[in-house]
């Protein structure tokens, strides 16, 4: 077992919003890759033995993905991102939403600002996620986001090592 990188994950119910903060032993252009292209998100974004499954993806202002994170027994969950803003390599922005199998999405989401900075190799990316409703947020938090998703970041650490090893 290698050494992995602590999570920061701090929840603030006053003010919605969710903040997690990771540092990944990897180039900047690496891991904005590992954040921008659907071959290398799908291999990190679901927290085994979930997978993910990105049906559409198109990076840009205005663009959207929608994905599946699919259990072990094939059950899909789906949802969509609408991206609204992207600063190549330091910052990208969107809407996440739930949503069915027809791309309807499950109102209100929440916002997510992802920003990227790089400092003597380590890459630290920091996410910042405002939920419009609170009972929205403890929904997710209940769900277990914390846990499922710094598993995710986890397997992000391996998936950059196997990359850059390319």
């Amino acid at each position: 077992m290698k050494n992995e990188l602590p999570v920061d994950f701090t929840v603030d119910k006053a003010a919605k919003t969710v903040f997690i903060t990771r540092e990944f032993a990897a180039d900047l252009s690496l891991v904005w890759d590992a954040y921008t292209k659907p071959e290398i998100l799908d291999q990190w974004w679901a927290p085994k033995p979930w997978t993910s499954k990105t049906k559409v993806m198109n990076f840009e202002v205005g663009g959207r993905r929608f994905y599946a994170m699919v259990s072990p027994e094939g059950q899909e969950h789906w949802a969509i991102q609408k991206y609204t803003s992207i600063s190549p390599k330091t910052n990208f922005k969107l809407l996440n939403a739930f949503a069915d199998p027809n791309e309807n999405p499950e109102l209100p989401g929440s916002d997510w600002d992802i920003h990227f900075s790089e400092h003597n190799g380590t890459t630290k990316v920091s996410i910042t996620i405002y939920n419009e409703s609170l009972e929205r947020m403890e929904k997710m938090i209940e769900m277990g986001f914390k846990e499922g998703f710094s598993m995710a970041l986890n397997n992000l650490e391996t998936v950059l090592a196997t990359l850059s090893q390319n």
